[in-house]
């Protein structure tokens, strides 16, 4: 049972647990919207403390059309549920995928849970609290006594949201390269070796992850990524050790 090869499930029991696990998630996720979207006018101020921290004073926000507001507390409310709701679709993630694996494998489950959720949180906090105020900083610098910022909600929205979540998505490349060290796939030597290469790929994902196209947003992303890759070459190493230990078990069985 413990060899994925002897549990080989066809195409269409694949399509049925990926069907599962799909309806499983976003009934999670539907039942956290009804309930954040009780609270969004909470949310919504929490959302916008970054921007309106450093908004000139008397400033304030404003909607263009009339769906617009409705749409934007939508919004507000379903990025909320997929925070709130992130371990169960991670958990469900997990289940799919662990049919492949090796019963040894398997009882990574809650370390993968566990440290895939702290770090998607982590990444959502570090753009809240670090990267997003100054980055509103820097682009308000720019207003002046005849040039005011005035910034609609779904505009504002769209950038913040999106950034939150590119950063919280991003913070998984640990969790990333570690169950591609145990394929075999790179290897922490491989990982130390092809640093620079590593480095312009990071520039080029904050480039596209970025809902913004200035270099200053990019280089906020960037750097704790290159932070997180030198992070992930430790978490490589232990994953080689894990793997080594578990072989060597099984032989001398």
């Amino acid at each position: 049972m413990g060899d994925p090869a002897e549990d080989k499930l066809p195409l269409t029991a694949h399509l049925e647990e990926l069907r599962k696990r799909l309806v499983r998630s976003l009934i999670a996720i539907g039942v956290g919207f009804g309930a954040c979207y009780y609270f969004k006018n909470g949310l919504f101020k929490i959302i916008t403390k970054p921007l309106r921290d450093v908004l000139p004073k008397d400033s304030y926000m404003i909607y263009t059309s009339l769906p617009e507001a409705f749409f934007t507390y939508m919004k507000i409310a379903f990025f909320a549920s997929l925070v709130l709701t992130a371990p169960f679709t991670l958990y469900q993630i997990w289940k799919f995928i662990s049919p492949g694996l090796y019963s040894r494998e398997k009882k990574y489950v809650i370390p993968f849970v566990l440290t895939s959720t702290l770090l998607f949180f982590g990444g959502i906090l570090f753009a809240y609290f670090l990267a997003l105020p100054p980055a509103f900083g820097f682009f308000v610098e720019f207003s002046t006594d005849l040039l005011r910022p005035m910034f609609t909600m779904r505009e504002y929205l769209s950038f913040a949201l999106k950034f939150l979540l590119a950063f919280g998505v991003s913070f998984q490349l640990p969790v990333f390269i570690f169950f591609m060290t145990k394929l075999g796939i790179v290897n922490s030597r491989l990982l130390a070796k092809q640093r620079r290469y590593a480095i312009l790929i990071i520039f080029i994902t904050a480039a596209i992850l970025t809902p913004s196209p200035d270099a200053f947003t990019q280089i906020i992303m960037a750097i704790p990524l290159m932070v997180l890759y030198e992070f992930s070459v430790f978490i490589a190493k232990f994953a080689e050790k894990k793997k080594k230990e578990a072989e060597s078990g099984e032989q001398a069985a």
